[in-house]
């Protein structure tokens, strides 16, 4: 695996996505099987990133991730677990509040990145929010800080607002996708060592059948999704947290961190569209 290092601190290019996980906007129990598999399989296959949220299955994502932690004998201190406060709990005693709730259903004692999952609904909540997130950093709960679907604007403000560096900014990221890098926001954080985090990264209805993408995939024995990954891999400050139920693509997309792409290649993905 490939690691991104920032702030003393190193985190693998291709990470664990939960979103599914246990059920999509409410928790649903009959998935618990299938997520189950998934989550075991990842960690067999040496994911050690994970990514969830107190908003992915009404938290019962992370009660699986934390299940799944302890039913393989994981060790804590090797894993790197990211989960994510909702827009709606960014009061100060709300932050707090959710902290300890994904706190209990992870089963943990602290949080490796704590995000705020989407911009606040007012200006003044970020810095309500900072102020009890800057608490849970001094206090040992949460090691650090980032955010989630930021602009710029919004992103160089809460670098303002946080006494520790900001990790990172989660967004959608992908082929052929290029808002965020037209928005401004990649090149920002590439030149102030923050990650910018890709999810849905082969959320392209086209990539399995795409012409360019399919011949570099047949060149380097690869899937046309595993290419998609081992593009933004390849990007300086960029890591990302694919998510499948099938243990195929679930090794399949950690296998794609290895996946070395030419100059030409990653240009003619570039710009593709």
């Amino acid at each position: 695996m490939k690691y991104e290092t920032v702030h003393g601190l190193s985190v693998p290019k291709i990470g664990f996505g939960t979103w599914r996980i246990g059920g999509e906007s409410y928790a649903d129990p009959k998935a618990d099987p299938a997520s189950l598999t998934a989550l075991r399989t990842a960690l067999d296959a040496g994911y050690t990133h994970f990514d969830t949220a107190e908003s992915y299955a009404s938290g019962h994502s992370e009660e699986l991730v934390g299940r799944a932690i302890r039913e393989t004998n994981a060790k804590r201190e090797n894993l790197f677990i990211t989960t994510k406060i909702s827009p709606e709990h960014l009061q100060y005693d709300q932050v707090l509040r959710s902290c300890e709730d994904s706190l209990r259903r992870l089963q943990m004692d602290y949080i490796d990145l704590y995000l705020i999952h989407w911009p606040p609904r007012a200006a003044l909540e970020l810095n309500d929010a900072f102020r009890a997130l800057n608490q849970l950093v001094r206090a040992g709960k949460v090691k650090h800080l980032g955010v989630s679907n930021f602009k710029l604007k919004l992103l160089k403000q809460a670098q303002s607002l946080s006494e520790t560096p900001i990790l990172t900014n989660q967004v959608p990221y992908r082929l052929p996708d290029k808002t965020y890098v037209e928005n401004g926001v990649l090149e920002y954080c590439q030149q102030n060592d923050i990650l910018l985090t890709a999810y849905s990264p082969v959320k392209f209805r086209n990539l399995p059948v795409n012409k360019t993408v399919r011949l570099i995939a047949e060149t380097h024995a690869a899937t046309p999704f595993q290419i998609a990954l081992a593009w933004l891999v390849a990007q300086p400050r960029v890591i990302t947290i694919p998510m499948s139920l099938d243990p195929r693509h679930i090794r399949e997309n950690f296998a794609a961190a290895e996946i070395e792409l030419s100059k030409e290649e990653f240009k003619t993905l570039s710009e593709l569209y």
